[in-house]
């Protein structure tokens, strides 16, 4: 399985990335070893991710996510959490 997530950094900035071992990826990323952006932005939080049967697919959808504005990614953020607090 292949992930996309997005990470809200301490400085409410988001980073968006995709991975295939999302658990180790957000680890990674909060001992500051996952990506030189997120390196020293903590606390670090999960805010959005979702799953691909394929490595392809997931990083179209990152592409296509890094191209959103803020607005626009506050906006999908705000929707998955909604469907997950159902």
């Amino acid at each position: 399985m292949n992930y996309v997530y997005i990470l809200k950094c301490g400085d409410n900035t988001l980073y968006t990335g995709w991975t295939n071992n999302l658990e180790k990826r957000f680890e990674e990323h909060k001992l500051g070893k996952g990506a030189k952006y997120t390196k020293g932005r903590g606390p670090l939080e999960m805010v959005y991710n979702e799953a691909f049967d394929n490595k392809v697919d997931a990083m179209k959808r990152e592409y296509s996510i890094k191209k959103l504005n803020r607005k626009q990614k506050d906006i999908l953020v705000e929707s998955f959490e909604a469907a997950v607090d159902k």
